[in-house]
């Protein structure tokens, strides 16, 4: 079965007895989740470093590591070895990166993607370290392309700027509050996240549900370190939006809610943009009977934009979000460990790889707020130390492996 609250662990502001409790009325149309009707206000000061892991994380990290700790030294040595850590790694920046469908044609999207993640690794690496050398390399790469890049182009250009744009940020954040030497051209970068990147993302998507997650992923992100108040309300607003209708509850009633501008106004058409999918339960995802690899990508997203959320004073796992991710792990979980599919799920089938995106919100929903999630542990300690997705994903059982800031 998929994961269910049990006993708290450990004292904690939101038990699952709660969480059960909610979810029963919620059922019986008693209650709303806290601000399911309204955007979450963007803080009045911004949290930095706050684009997905906070400073706390990042010293939690780094003590780890330093102690030789296990699984974080293991996680740290992984980052270490891989080529996104290469200091003679040189940055392939173009004025256009031009994207079409499943990657082709891919003029410069690869190079793009993993050149952000880079930036990110290189930003780590000198957190844990302290060793400019990554500093300066994290500099170099985000520079180049600032120098350069001035658009995104073909049918993926909304999924490529969200990719990208939800790494930079990261790497943004860590550099330019916590690095002792200068980036000057800190003001080029963020001219190019506004200019370039914002604007293509903001609007969001009507296409599968791991588009638009991922494109508000980078837009949160990116109003963080603009600190820009109104383009981080209306992300959130279709965040929130987004995430109800990619993950089912069984107190939406007997469909899936929907984005209002797709106007999947029957039931036929909300099958058909369920990938066939006519059964709903619990956890179940818009994308799950496509595959899980696309389901990961919604579900990292989502973890990732309430983990922002969070570190900037809005606690969104408290709310249906945090039920919806819950519920979405536990179910992918269950049968991307080898759990037999039932002839109502898929057509008897479905086809795995999920990815390496469950450590933030195992660790936001079991580690901090003390929830039973039996198969998302078993899942998440199996794949550790957690890579890369090459996309917009990295390091994550580094920075939140059982981390309880």
């Amino acid at each position: 079965m998929q994961d269910i609250p049990a006993r708290r662990r450990r004292k904690s502001p939101r038990s699952a007895l709660a969480l059960t409790a909610a979810t029963a009325l919620l059922g019986a149309g008693l209650l709303s989740w806290p601000g399911t009707q309204r955007a979450e206000a963007a803080p009045a000061t911004f949290a930095h470093p706050g684009v997905t892991v906070s400073r706390a994380q990042l010293d939690f990290a780094r003590g780890k590591v330093l102690a030789g700790a296990q699984p974080w030294k293991s996680a740290y040595d992984q980052m270490m070895a891989s080529a996104y850590a290469s200091l003679s790694r040189t940055p392939k920046p173009r004025a256009v990166v031009e994207c079409g469908s499943y990657s082709n044609p891919n003029y410069g999207c690869t190079d793009e993607r993993e050149d952000a993640i880079a930036a990110y690794t290189d930003a780590l690496a000198w957190y844990i370290t302290r060793d400019e050398r990554y500093a300066k390399k994290a500099i170099e790469l985000m520079d180049a392309w600032s120098a350069v890049l001035q658009d995104h182009t073909n049918s993926n250009a909304p999924l490529q700027t969200g990719w990208a744009g939800s790494s930079w940020p990261k790497a943004a954040e860590i550099i330019k509050y916590t690095y002792t030497g200068t980036w000057a051209n800190s003001g080029r970068f963020a001219t190019m996240l506004r200019n370039v990147y914002l604007p293509e993302i903001i609007n969001g998507s009507n296409s599968n549900g791991n588009w638009e997650l991922s494109m508000m992923e980078a837009a949160v992100g990116i109003s963080v370190f603009l600190e820009d108040k109104a383009s981080y309300d209306t992300a959130m607003a279709k965040f929130r939006t987004r995430t109800a209708a990619y993950v089912y509850l069984a107190s939406d009633g007997d469909l899936p809610k929907t984005v209002p501008s797709q106007n999947l106004n029957t039931r036929d058409k909300i099958i058909s943009y369920w990938q066939g999918q006519s059964t709903f339960v619990t956890g179940l995802t818009q994308e799950t009977c496509r595959d899980f690899t696309h389901t990961g990508y919604g579900i990292s997203a989502i973890s990732h934009v309430a983990e922002t959320s969070r570190i900037q004073g809005q606690d969104l796992y408290g709310t249906d979000v945090g039920e919806r991710l819950r519920q979405a792990l536990g179910f992918q979980a269950k049968y991307e460990l080898g759990a037999a599919v039932p002839s109502w799920l898929c057509g008897g089938s479905v086809k795995r790889g999920l990815g390496p995106v469950t450590e933030v919100g195992y660790n936001a929903l079991h580690n901090r707020l003390g929830i039973a999630m039996t198969n998302t542990q078993t899942l998440t300690e199996q794949n550790r130390p957690a890579g890369s997705n090459n996309l917009f994903v990295a390091w994550e059982t580094l920075t939140h492996g059982d981390n309880p800031n």
